[in-house]
């Protein structure tokens, strides 16, 4: 397959799962199973098909395990960034793996989600909507109202250009974070360090009016807890 933009991906993977106990008393979250496939299986899988050519993934909670998992993946191995020193949030994860996912664009991927595409390849959709020259973070974004396992008030609203601003308190916006996106590194220059979470990088991309949206066209799915998995089991085993 042709080389795309972004040429790295990182699948945020260090969590400690405590949402997703009992599931994760003797397990990574990562390695809970859906219809008989483990959640990191199903994004590293879905990352290599578009064309990824660097895949790395952050270890922190039951670390050994998810190496070893990985150890054995049938195709090309991804690069483990190891957090079993420091649990960094979401921010500081990527940015300890930022030498690794190289100087352009790269996929973040959260690793408790199962998406499905629409009528185009997903990640190659976003792809193909990174504008080097306006922005510096795209959000894959569904609709709040048809997704799976997701019953809160929304993230953001997206005006007609795709710019993204974060639903105001008491108020209610249609459109959730898929944990799915496209990240530039010069968000992270001059930045924190050490533990934080990627909101404050999105706040900083908002400042300058460099935070866009894609509207997901397939089928999401939030597996963050039990509840939510086995109904991620129900609706993928009948897909």
């Amino acid at each position: 397959m042709t080389n795309l933009l972004p040429a790295a991906a990182i699948v945020l993977a260090a969590g400690l799962g405590t949402r997703m106990q009992p599931f994760t008393n003797d397990r990574p979250k990562a390695l809970v199973g859906i219809a008989g496939r483990t959640l990191i299986d199903r994004a590293l899988d879905r990352i290599r098909d578009a064309g990824v050519e660097t895949i790395v993934v952050n270890v922190h909670h039951k670390a050994e395990m998810l190496k070893a998992h990985i150890a054995e993946w049938p195709r090309a191995r991804p690069i483990i960034s190891d957090e079993t020193d420091l649990l960094r949030e979401t921010g500081g994860g990527v940015a300890k793996a930022l030498p690794l996912l190289g100087d352009g664009p790269f996929y973040v991927i959260n690793s408790d989600i199962i998406w499905f595409d629409g009528a185009l390849n997903t990640l190659q959709r976003l792809s193909a909507r990174w504008d080097d020259s306006r922005m510096d973070a795209l959000l894959l974004v569904h609709p709040a109202t048809t997704a799976t396992g997701y019953e809160g008030r929304g993230d953001f609203v997206m005006d007609p250009e795709g710019r993204l601003a974060r639903r105001e308190e008491q108020r209610v916006a249609p459109f959730v974070f898929t944990g799915i996106q496209i990240l530039h590194p010069r968000l992270f220059a001059g930045g924190p360090s050490g533990v934080f979470s990627l909101n404050l990088v999105y706040d900083r991309a908002l400042a300058t009016g460099r935070l866009y949206g894609l509207r997901h066209d397939g089928i999401w799915m939030n597996v963050g807890t039990p509840q939510n998995a086995i109904l991620a089991e129900r609706v993928v085993s009948a897909l």
